[in-house]
């Protein structure tokens, strides 16, 4: 039962920043879709009435998903989020069956889900859950909007969400449904502005200390420019002509990847996880260029860098996007891997790497139409995008059933193809969304990921392989 003395989760409380704003205006242009998903493997199908009655009270925990987005006029040109009076949980969860269905058949089903537009009348998130696969085991399709969460925020919420245990949890706190609907747009909107502004006012105390300093202010004005140029820039990578053409069809792609395994590979040749992730990214692209008979010099990729501080309030958006161009043409993998973490490390040291950040507060304020426009600009001139996102270590469960794997697909926005690592307990989880018309040899594409992965593997002690999902 609901009580008084029972508080939600301080989690998501914030308003629409730039970035989460320039997302969902961009979807004027829906290749430019922004759609999040997580797919999760059961080891049983749960009890269904348990399952809804574990997303009702999610709902309440956080308050967040009780909300709707309000694009009034009264924004300033921000989106705000307000209380759905209209909530009603049988709107956002559903479930299906699929009769012996293979985890390949799962991936199919929820890439077709990720392309349904969410109802903008109603707070954007969904989940299905999909029973009586094979082994009797049952997949959890989460559906969310960016705008929501990013990486990092997507597994605060998920270690929030879920349970260790598979037992009911009979202590947990029961806090009301929200019956109050936030701030309206224009105090939102004005709310956030004074914030802006208060941040470059205290800015001020610094930038007077540097007057003081004319020659360094000049050296520090330079390098932030140099640096500007870089992040702004075009990639020093030519565009893939096997990936130019894009035709909006999203397709799921799964591999299994031990975790371990993987750590150990990166740590015989003194690397990073995320440096053996992306020898293997880079790796999987050389292999199917070279197999298409188009082999391909450098790889114009793009990747998100957390600037999530620990003080940072739970759930949003805080990272920024960073381009480089990755070798195709190192076929040592532990040299690769080498000379992808050296880039990855020279691009993160940028100074001007939130420059994007600092200039969304404009671009939020455009002409839908003319957003989409400027934001497909920018996201189309890198082919491929790849995440790493730290997920949970211990088990948990969903309404008494045990999550085995976790898989997060992200967006395609104007790219060809959107890759994610998330770890879950022993198994690193990696996805691939592909447009369907940039790779058009899924099959080679497949072989040519586990390869790539095995091949770093390789570089580490035992004898560990990848495993394709099908």
């Amino acid at each position: 039962m609901s009580t008084t003395g029972d508080a939600p989760l301080d989690w998501g409380l914030s308003d629409f920043n730039a970035m989460e704003a320039v997302m969902w205006r961009a979807e004027a242009d829906p290749t430019l879709s922004s759609t999040l998903m997580a797919v999760e493997e059961l080891d049983r199908a749960p009890d269904w009435n348990r399952f809804v009655a574990a997303h009702e009270w999610g709902s309440r925990m956080v308050t967040r998903f009780r909300q709707r987005v309000d694009e009034s006029r009264l924004s300033l040109g921000y989106p705000t989020w307000v209380t759905d009076d209209g909530f009603d949980i049988r709107h956002h969860v559903f479930r299906t069956s699929m009769d012996g269905a293979s985890w390949q058949d799962v991936l199919d089903r929820a890439a077709a889900l990720a392309q349904i537009p969410f109802d903008r009348n109603r707070s954007p998130w969904e989940v299905t859950l999909i029973t009586d696969l094979q082994g009797g085991r049952a997949a959890y399709v989460l559906k969310l909007h960016h705008s929501t969460l990013d990486g990092a925020a997507g597994m605060q919420l998920i270690g929030r969400m879920h349970s260790p245990q598979r037992e009911p949890t009979t202590d947990k706190p029961q806090p009301l449904p929200p019956t109050v609907a936030r701030a309206g747009a224009l105090a939102s909107a004005v709310r956030r502005d004074v914030g802006i502004l208060r941040r470059n006012v205290l800015r001020l105390p610094g930038m007077g200390r540097k007057a003081l300093r004319p020659d360094r202010t000049v050296v520090d004005g330079a390098r932030y420019l140099s640096s500007l140029r870089r992040v702004l820039g075009p990639v020093a990578a030519a565009p893939s002509p096997l990936l130019a053409i894009r035709d909006g069809r999203w397709r799921f792609v799964a591999v299994d990847v031990p975790t371990d395994a993987l750590r150990g590979a990166a740590k015989a040749v003194g690397a990073s996880m995320n440096d053996a992730y992306l020898a293997a990214v880079l790796g999987a692209f050389q292999r199917y260029h070279e197999a298409a008979g188009v082999p391909l010099e450098t790889l114009a990729l793009a990747m998100p860098v957390s600037l999530r501080r620990p003080d940072d309030p739970e759930g949003g958006n805080r990272f920024a996007g960073a381009r480089l161009a990755g070798p195709l043409t190192i076929d040592d993998p532990a040299e690769r891997m080498r000379a992808i973490g050296a880039a990855v490390r020279a691009v993160r040291d940028e100074v001007a790497l939130d420059a994007i950040d600092a200039v969304a507060p404009v671009l939020a304020r455009l002409p839908a139409p003319v957003l989409a426009r400027m934001v497909s600009q920018v996201t189309s001139g890198s082919d491929v995008q790849a995440s790493n996102v730290p997920g949970i270590r211990h088990d948990v469960f969903i309404a008494g059933a045990k999550v085995l794997r976790f898989y997060g697909f992200g967006p395609l926005p104007g790219c060809a193809a959107m890759l994610v690592l998330v770890s879950h307990g022993a198994t690193c989880c990696v996805t691939v969304n592909h447009d369907a018309a940039a790779i058009t040899e899924p099959d080679t594409f497949r072989r040519c990921l586990a390869e790539a992965f095995d091949e770093v593997l390789a570089l580490g002690p035992g004898d560990a392989r990848t495993e394709v999902r099908r």
